[in-house]
């Protein structure tokens, strides 16, 4: 595989600690790695990437129709009204936790000039599908509300997310085409969009690095629960018969990645029915490759066409 020398030592330092295992993850280990914190010291900040001044970032809880679902606040360091831009994590709908986007919320918030909600949804094994699709969505509806009351502006809205988080956006954005509230942009990074597996690139890199057809097969199994069903189209938006009118998309893919085909895909069928697109796939990147500014040359590249999107998008 033609990847990136640097990220290609990095995913085999990550395999051989075993940092990705989730196929050997038992139910109380997945709630040992979702629960670890990232402490921004030199090494992480080497791999992480360090967080840039000036951006204040706060946690609270979020009293939506769905609960109180947690957030972390990001707020750069302006007097002027700032559009909402809405985050979901990645780990497949089991793993993950606000820690890993603090990277990427705190760039955009500064870069963007925008308030960047960070959303603490429900995870499985112990909180299946539809949990943190209803978290999510009900975050979103959120923020549009309190959005004046945050000191930013409920008219410019847009969401953004990694892996099973660009799934949730993706999804979010269906269901508020029929609902509300008017989501302006969607930023759906190497998103999980078909639950199906039927995508060739999902055989092409069984696996891996990173992720293998072994690690998404357990957390679809975690996420869905007994009756979940992967072909529907609030699990798996690829399938949805339509999408037309959803708000502009940036989908950013990775060419060495089992869900190359689905972000692909989905620009594809989002510029077929009118809905304006943007696909950028990066060439010796790999799944999560945006998580790891410090060892992925890609990073900065995926990381200035999402806040060149944003700004373009919410202006």
């Amino acid at each position: 595989m033609d990847i990136d020398v640097r990220l290609r030592m990095f995913t085999w330092f990550a395999d051989y600690s075993g940092a990705v295992a989730v196929s050997r993850m038992g139910p109380e280990e997945i709630t040992r790695a979702r629960s670890r914190r990232l402490s921004h010291n030199v090494v992480t900040s080497r791999v992480f990437g360090p967080m840039p001044r000036g951006v204040f970032v706060t946690d609270r809880v979020a009293s939506t129709d769905a609960g109180a679902v947690p957030v972390r606040l990001y707020r750069p360091h302006t007097a002027r009204a700032l559009p909402v831009v809405v985050n979901f994590h990645g780990g497949g709908g089991t793993l993950g936790n606000l820690d890993q986007s603090d990277w990427l919320c705190a760039h955009v918030a500064s870069r963007v000039g925008a308030l960047v909600v960070s959303v603490d949804y429900r995870l499985a094994p112990e909180h299946s599908f539809p949990a943190g699709r209803d978290d999510g969505y009900a975050a979103v509806t959120w923020a549009a509300r309190e959005a004046a009351a945050l000191g930013a502006r409920p008219d410019r809205l847009a969401v953004m997310g990694d892996s099973a988080g660009g799934n949730l956006a993706a999804v979010v954005c269906l269901l508020a085409r029929e609902a509300g509230p008017v989501i302006d942009a969607q930023v759906l990074l190497y998103p999980a969009l078909d639950l199906t597996f039927e995508r060739p690139s999902v055989d092409r890199f069984a696996a891996g690095p990173v992720l293998t057809r072994t690690d998404m097969e357990v957390f679809r199994s975690h996420y869905l629960g007994p009756a979940g069903d992967p072909t529907d189209p609030l699990v798996s938006p690829l399938l949805a018969p339509d999408v037309t009118d959803l708000p502009p998309a940036l989908v950013v893919t990775a060419a060495v990645d089992p869900l190359h085909d689905d972000g692909a895909d989905y620009a594809r069928r989002l510029d077929e029915a009118g809905v304006p697109v943007r696909h950028t796939d990066h060439a010796r990147a790999v799944h999560g490759f945006l998580t790891f500014p410090g060892v992925c040359r890609a990073s900065a590249t995926a990381l200035d066409d999402v806040c060149a999107e944003l700004v373009a998008r919410l202006a």
